[in-house]
């Protein structure tokens, strides 16, 4: 593991745009700095691990402004070399809630948002709640998780691949909840991130295909 140690700071600097998803309004845009604001630096002398040599990095940390007139928010940036390596609020995964039952949408909310602040056990818990909560919704029932979402494959039509992966995201989510659960190697970004992507995916298919269609009906000629 790398150590990073400060050797001095350096004079404010001119702030840099950097290109991300906004956290408030999640439109993707280039944020600029604040009206004449400038980027805190610095340098820290980073020792990797043995026979690497040490290398002196350069830090940076400001504020950028969305460029979207209707958000206009603040988001705090960390940039390590130019390269944006940290903002705050944590950027978050996108995601469509177009006829999402209101339950369903804030358990996927919760996923997302802990996710991005790195709380990935609590996001697991959070997509599995979302797989709990589409049951309830389709009305498929068991006595377990694993038993109702059998049933949920008799309720929906859906690619049998999907509902393999929501097995999949409920043995991740048993790893979250229980010590004695090693299905996984270890849980962290990779693995929730997919988890997320497969939800939305499943959610896609149960709930926003059918509206996408109805939509492109709607425009043809009467």
């Amino acid at each position: 593991m790398a150590t990073h140690r400060l050797v001095n700071m350096v004079q404010l600097g001119a702030t840099a745009v950097v290109t991300l998803r906004c956290p408030h309004c999640s439109h993707t845009g280039a944020m600029a700095g604040v009206l004449n604001s400038t980027d805190v630096q610095w340098i820290e002398t980073v020792q990797p691990p043995p026979p690497a040599a040490a290398r002196q990095v350069i830090f940076a940390a400001g504020v950028r402004v969305c460029p979207n007139p209707d958000c206009c928010s603040l988001v705090h940036v960390v940039l390590c070399q130019g390269r944006l390596i940290e903002t705050f609020p944590p950027q978050v995964i996108d995601f469509d809630s177009t006829n999402l039952p209101l339950p369903i949408l804030s358990s996927l909310e919760e996923a997302i948002k802990a996710h991005a602040a790195g709380c990935y056990r609590a996001s697991a818990l959070m997509v599995r709640r979302v797989l709990e909560e589409l049951c309830d919704d389709k009305q498929a029932t068991g006595p377990d998780l694993k038993a109702r979402l059998g049933a949920l494959g008799k309720s929906i039509v859906v690619p049998t691949e999907l509902l393999d992966a929501a097995d999949e995201l409920r043995l991740l989510g048993n790893d979250a909840a229980h010590i004695t659960a090693k299905n996984y190697d270890q849980l962290g970004d990779e693995q929730v991130s997919l988890a997320i992507e497969l939800a939305k995916e499943l959610l896609k298919a149960v709930y926003q295909y059918t509206s996408l269609v109805g939509k492109l009906k709607a425009l043809k000629k009467p």
